[in-house]
């Protein structure tokens, strides 16, 4: 089962650490986290996406509104939300390619960022089906590089 919990923490040092550490001890790989400071300076949102078992997940999320610097938990299971990545993807673009690549691009309603003689800096924002599909179609070309932010998350609503 795939979990998106937020937390919202105190922005202070090693809060980080305590918290990937809490996963790690329970056996948890985390596919994804990002970090960033919130409205409020002095606290940070803190978006893990794990997958295991309801029950165990539903201990570490105890587990984790008793340490001192977190103030929220939300585990968004069950809950609707929007979930959001940005990826920088370098591709091969020659010639020949370069028009096909630019309509994926657009098809995507992603952005070309970077143009140099041989590839292309596309930038994609979305949920993860769109960008799965986008990779998909852009991997025949060579991807040189990429890099992934990580999924970020937010109730929908005025919660």
């Amino acid at each position: 089962m795939r979990h998106t919990i937020s937390a919202l923490v105190e922005n202070k040092f090693g809060v980080l650490a305590r918290i990937s550490t809490l996963f790690a001890a329970r056996g948890f790989n985390i596919d994804s986290l990002s970090v960033g400071e919130t409205e409020d300076p002095d606290v940070s949102r803190m978006t893990i996406v794990v997958r295991g078992d309801d029950r165990i997940l539903e201990q570490v999320e105890k587990q984790l509104n008793k340490l001192v610097d977190v103030i929220k938990v939300i585990d968004f299971k069950g809950t609707a939300h929007l979930e959001r990545d940005l990826v920088l993807v370098k591709v091969k673009a020659d010639k020949t390619t370069r028009s096909e690549i630019l309509q994926i691009v657009d098809i995507f309603r992603a952005k070309i960022v970077d143009v140099a003689a041989d590839s292309l800096i596309v930038e994609i924002t979305g949920d993860v089906n769109k960008i799965e599909a986008i990779l998909l179609l852009l991997k025949p070309f060579g991807i040189k590089e990429m890099c992934r932010t990580g999924i970020i998350a937010l109730a929908r609503g005025l919660k």
